[in-house]
């Protein structure tokens, strides 16, 4: 049988982690999957704070990027009780209402932990899924996503959709309305900014300019078409 060919846009053989030189940032998986955690959340939602310091925790995680990829989803349904979450948008909402109708669930909630596309309990450690996927290499020049991806197994072929998002990190937001009112919240891995394309396009996605965000972090993960469930995920720091 002759080799696979990796999917399309990188010829760099990459080891999991991430690589930084003057002119663009370059992350790769590893051949295991790694997995993504998902945190729908608000800053309008008395319950969410404490799942916010657990994601914010993972920062410290041994396994970080390698193992596991985290992002914070704000969604805009507390809006409506006096606090304007400034994170949070339409979007990242109807991903939650996307993953409560593949779950046959009749409501959506936060805080909501997802993994590899299920509910999950957020407990830790984040151990290695162990799964065998294929190698997810990436390179961001700063506005744009270039990936490849080599699946293990012929069945795994294509074709795949490629997610990105910008991370925002050290970020403090005191509120002054809704159920948070006089607390000062702290944020990590908050989605910033989310673009998608199917795998072999430039991904456009620059960094957005966000008062208050002290660093940066790209996620990227792969989907089948059309789904939400997450084949292989990479990340890691951009400043």
């Amino acid at each position: 049988m002759s080799p696979m060919r990796p999917f399309l846009l990188l010829g760099l053989a990459l080891g999991a982690g991430v690589y930084l030189d003057a002119a663009a940032a370059q992350f790769a998986s590893g051949p295991n999957r790694v997995a993504l955690i998902e945190l729908f959340t608000s800053e309008g939602c008395s319950s969410c704070p404490p799942a916010e310091r657990w994601l914010a925790a993972l920062r410290d995680e041994p396994g970080l990027w390698r193992d596991f990829v985290p992002v914070a989803f704000h969604v805009d349904y507390w809006n409506r009780l006096g606090w304007p979450d400034r994170f949070s948008t339409r979007e990242f909402t109807q991903r939650e209402y996307a993953y409560a109708t593949a779950w046959a669930s009749p409501s959506v909630y936060t805080p909501c932990v997802v993994r590899d596309g299920a509910e999950w309990t957020g407990s830790r450690p984040l151990a290695p899924s162990g799964t065998a996927a294929g190698k997810l290499t990436v390179r961001y020049d700063g506005a744009v996503v270039h990936a490849e991806f080599s699946p293990l197994a012929s069945s795994a072929g294509g074709p795949f959709e490629l997610h990105a998002a910008i991370l925002g990190g050290g970020i403090s937001s005191p509120v002054s309305a809704g159920e948070n009112r006089g607390e000062t919240l702290h944020h990590e891995f908050v989605a910033l900014k989310m673009a998608h394309a199917p795998l072999g396009r430039d991904l456009a996605l620059p960094v957005p300019k966000v008062t208050g965000v002290a660093r940066h972090a790209l996620a990227v993960w792969l989907t089948r078409p059309g789904e939400l469930t997450p084949l292989q995920a990479t990340g890691g720091w951009l400043d």
